[in-house]
């Protein structure tokens, strides 16, 4: 048993110790992301592209869209950008489509747009269902036949801490929970046609223009607030986000789906 042991260990030193820069298989993928102009979306564009992912982004402001997709290029890939409205059904459609004719196979989705329903009436609803949800919904529908036909894929759905707790606007943590239970019943459905369905739930993440630093502005004892509730005692960036996404997409997390994964530096106290 010893000398079993003693193999094991050396076997994972030559493979995993030695290798200081982890290959995550990136390279000459083809990456979907909603909601890609800023903070989580971008910065997962960009440490996608510099695995040597080819990237697709949408969003609505066209001048940030056209900034962030000239950062992305920069990296050497091949970047698709259009201004998109993910809440209009065909419009989204389009854009999965023009992507995929730009690219021709897609590899990677990665959900992450977000309309922000913080009220609690008729329009915080509607915005959070055709925004949060029903985007990643067809989005979804739209690439598992892609996925299929190329050999497999991988998805990964923004959600968030909320979905997870009670104390967030009732709308947005109610979609922001059904991603939840939409991930774990999407993967085992999609599974038998090599394809992965992950979820991430970030915690609060400061980016400048981002919802917190406009609650930083305009109310500052509840930033602070929520500041002292997170043990680090900051909010975390889109960087450190996007790092856990570029992994879960990755081949590296082969074995991975299904599985919600919370990047939150402790803010959310459950034990899920």
């Amino acid at each position: 048993m010893a000398d079993i042991i003693a193999i094991l260990l050396e076997n994972h030193s030559k493979t995993h110790l030695g290798n200081a820069s982890m290959d995550l298989g990136l390279k000459g993928k083809n990456v979907i992301i909603t909601g890609g102009s800023k903070g989580i979306g971008k910065s997962t564009a960009l440490a996608m592209a510099k695995e040597g992912a080819n990237i697709a982004i949408c969003a609505r402001g066209e001048e940030a869209l056209k900034s962030a997709a000239d950062e992305i290029s920069s990296q050497g890939i091949q970047c698709f950008h259009r201004s998109v409205d993910v809440a209009d059904a065909n419009t989204l459609a389009g854009f999965m489509d023009q992507a995929r004719d730009t690219f021709g196979t897609i590899d990677v989705l990665i959900n992450n747009t977000s309309g922000f329903g913080m009220t609690d009436d008729e329009a915080g609803w509607q915005v959070s269902i055709d925004i949060d949800l029903m985007a990643s919904v067809r989005a979804t529908q739209q690439v598992i036949p892609w996925m299929e036909a190329s050999g497999g894929g991988s998805i990964v759905h923004v959600s968030s801490i909320s979905g997870l707790e009670s104390g967030s606007p009732p709308a947005y943590a109610a979609v922001k929970a059904a991603l939840l239970n939409h991930t774990k019943t999407t993967a085992a459905t999609v599974a038998e046609k090599n394809i992965r369905v992950n979820c991430i739930a970030p915690g609060s993440i400061y980016f400048e223009n981002g919802f917190w630093d406009i609650v930083k502005q305009n109310d500052r004892n509840m930033y602070d607030g929520v500041v002292g509730s997170i043990p680090f005692g900051r909010m975390g960036t889109p960087e450190e986000v996007a790092d856990v996404i570029t992994f879960v997409a990755s081949s590296r997390a082969n074995w991975m789906s299904g599985a919600t994964i919370v990047v939150d530096g402790v803010q959310h106290k459950g034990i899920y």
